[in-house]
């Protein structure tokens, strides 16, 4: 697919289309890493185009291409089969996106693009092995029902797995979030969640499963969604999540500038730390650039954040605070964000401006 047209990286102040996708799109507000389950309520949006109108009754999930047998199923049909729950750690592949200078013009994330569930629904396997799949898949494509131009082209929201990818048994099609049904804007009635990538791989509003023998083209698999260090080139494509951590800023905010006010003495700091690539295995925070070793928490599951909590002795006057984790695999968090044209995979360490009184 070609003929996309891309926007260049801007500095300065926020566009009129930045701040209206950040109308419409929303974040976990930071105090929130409290919650080991994000409410529904406060899970972080990001939603292409339009949240699509679906009749949950008359829905019904269409699988076809390269299989044994095409299959046609409702919702509740799904639910009557094998269900798996597995709590997840989503992340926008370009949260931290507003941070960077110059910038991407898309929806500017600053660190708010996180949140943890539980997901309840079928692994996509077992669909697919009741479906068959003929020897000479490939890709699996995920077609979702949103609608709308990227880049000057007209295409429903759709991403594809490899077979091996899509037949890990953790990764599922979801009818219920923390133990209630999908709400609309979660991508009810039916959505994908490929647990430790990040979330544009999680395709909401699922209509259609088709198998394919080649590479998908398609705009938010082929064109976007790729690390680049350069305008043009066609990069990395994102998947797996990089290491990131956050704390819960402490004190009270500024209503405005967010600055917080923190009391004099003794501080308990406590924040998340997570990964697609293996269990967070350290966290660091760190006081006017003086590191010091956090304390874990017991892991919440494979691919779920795990907390993080540190003492502070606050004396008075203005500080900086920081945090920063690594991985089993050994990758460590940068302390500056990771240059990308388009803005993706930003984890660079956490800045908190605190003044004591």
């Amino acid at each position: 697919m070609s003929g996309q047209k891309r926007r260049p990286p801007i500095v300065g102040r926020y566009l009129r289309q930045e701040v209206e996708l950040a109308s419409r799109n929303s974040g976990m507000p930071l105090e929130a890493l409290r919650y080991d389950l994000t409410p529904a309520g406060l899970h972080y949006l990001l939603i292409h185009f339009d949240i699509p109108e679906v009749d949950a009754f008359a829905w019904r999930l269409r699988v076809g291409g390269l299989v044994s047998r095409e299959l046609s199923l409702s919702l509740d049909e799904l639910r009557r089969m094998r269900a798996r729950t597995v709590r997840v750690t989503l992340e926008c592949a370009g949260n931290g996106r507003g941070q960077a200078s110059p910038r991407y013009p898309s929806m500017p994330w600053l660190e708010e693009g996180v949140s943890t569930a539980e997901w309840t629904g079928v692994p996509l396997s077992a669909v697919l092995n009741e479906a068959g799949l003929e020897k000479s898949a490939r890709d699996i494509v995920f077609h979702g029902a949103d609608r709308g131009f990227d880049g000057g082209i007209e295409h429903t929201y759709s991403r594809s797995l490899k077979v091996p990818d899509a037949m890990r048994e953790e990764v599922l099609l979801v009818y219920a979030m923390n133990g209630a049904p999908l709400l609309p804007q979660h991508g009810a009635p039916l959505r994908l969640v490929v647990p430790g990538w990040y979330g544009m791989a999680s395709v909401k509003w699922l209509e259609r499963i088709e198998v394919i023998d080649t590479a998908f083209d398609g705009v938010q698999q082929a064109l976007s969604y790729h690390f680049r260090q350069a305008a043009g080139e066609k990069g990395v494509p994102c998947t797996k999540i990089r290491v990131n951590s956050l704390m819960v800023p402490p004190g009270i905010p500024d209503f405005f500038g967010r600055r917080r006010t923190v009391e004099a003495g003794d501080v308990e700091i406590f924040g998340r730390a997570w990964s697609g690539d293996g269990d967070v295995k350290r966290v660091e925070f760190a006081v006017d650039g003086a590191w010091q070793d956090a304390t874990l928490d017991a892991p919440a599951g494979p691919y779920a954040w795990r907390g993080w909590r540190s003492r502070w002795r606050a004396a008075v006057g203005a500080h900086e605070l920081r945090c920063r984790a690594t991985d089993a695999s050994g990758a460590v968090q940068p302390l500056e964000p990771p240059w990308d044209v388009t803005g993706f995979g930003n984890n660079g360490a956490q800045r908190v401006e605190v003044v004591v009184r």
